[in-house]
């Protein structure tokens, strides 16, 4: 018995750990996202190219493309470590990428599952 209840707890750990590949973050539905930025101390990124942000945007949000090598270093030299940062990407596959590279070098990272067309078809405010 006991050893079976060490496989559980082992297998559970590791599917858990394994969730965000690498990465501590946390990922929130569109109602969440909007609660946590509704705080100022709250960092908003959008981590899509320059052409998708001028498109259309969270408002307060800042720009860094996330496909770009210098992300990190950008990242680092805009955002202030000591606050957490909300962040998203068209629809949530860049975002991860983003939240993980972040939450590596010790920021405290939301991010939007949906992405940034989930907060437009929630009919959230969006600016150009």
């Amino acid at each position: 018995m006991r050893t079976f209840f060490a496989s559980v707890c082992l297998l559970l750990a590791s599917f858990f750990s394994c969730q965000q590949k690498g990465g501590d973050f946390e990922t929130l539905s569109v109602d969440d996202f909007a609660d946590v930025i509704n705080n100022p101390e709250v960092q908003r990124l959008d981590v899509r190219t320059v052409a998708e942000y001028s498109e259309g945007h969270i408002p307060g949000s800042v720009n860094i493309n996330v496909l770009d090598e210098s992300f990190a270093a950008v990242a680092d030299s805009v955002l202030q470590p000591a606050r957490p940062v909300a962040l998203y990407c068209r629809s949530g596959k860049r975002s991860k990428k983003a939240a993980r590279i972040l939450s590596e070098k010790g920021f405290k990272v939301y991010e939007l599952g949906v992405g940034f067309n989930g907060w437009v078809n929630a009919g959230q405010v969006v600016e150009k």
